[in-house]
């Protein structure tokens, strides 16, 4: 339940950051989704991401009984749709997720690094991921419980 919360957070994230790119990215023609690669390398990236936050010792107690199918299934599907893409997430929200799990700064910078690490793994290009990021900020004060 916690693993989940962390890394529901974090695809919260990825979504909504991709959800706010897509308006972004009318001027190129294309959906944040498509220059993702669509819903194959979401996949993959929520794979390896969903890898990086077991392996880290910084915070993978906050997973450590989490259905990670189920996980990754929530992730997958929220990127998608905040990217523009065809999926519908259809979770809790980043606030009922994370409420009483005491989350802290540093918890959620950690989850960002495993993130960020993932997005590189797979190439994911300067702007798309910039536009990934740009919406975990105000995400944070749904999240964190504990400066």
């Amino acid at each position: 339940m916690k693993m989940q919360s962390v890394v529901s957070m974090a695809v919260l994230s990825v979504v909504l950051m991709a959800g706010s790119a897509c308006a972004g990215n009318q001027a190129q023609g294309k959906s944040l989704y498509d220059r993702l690669g669509g819903k194959g390398a979401i996949t993959a990236v929520v794979e390896t991401f969903v890898g990086n936050v077991g392996g880290d010792k910084r915070i993978n107690g906050y997973f450590a009984s989490t259905d990670l199918v189920k996980l990754k299934m929530h992730l997958v599907n929220q990127i998608c749709e905040a990217s523009g893409g065809p999926r519908t997430y259809t979770g809790r929200t980043m606030k009922q997720t994370h409420a009483g799990m005491g989350v802290h700064d540093a918890a959620f910078g950690h989850l960002v690094e495993d993130l960020v690490a993932a997005l590189d793994h797979h190439n994911v290009g300067k702007t798309e991921k910039d536009e990934l990021l740009g919406v975990l900020g105000p995400m944070k004060s749904d999240i964190v419980e504990k400066k």
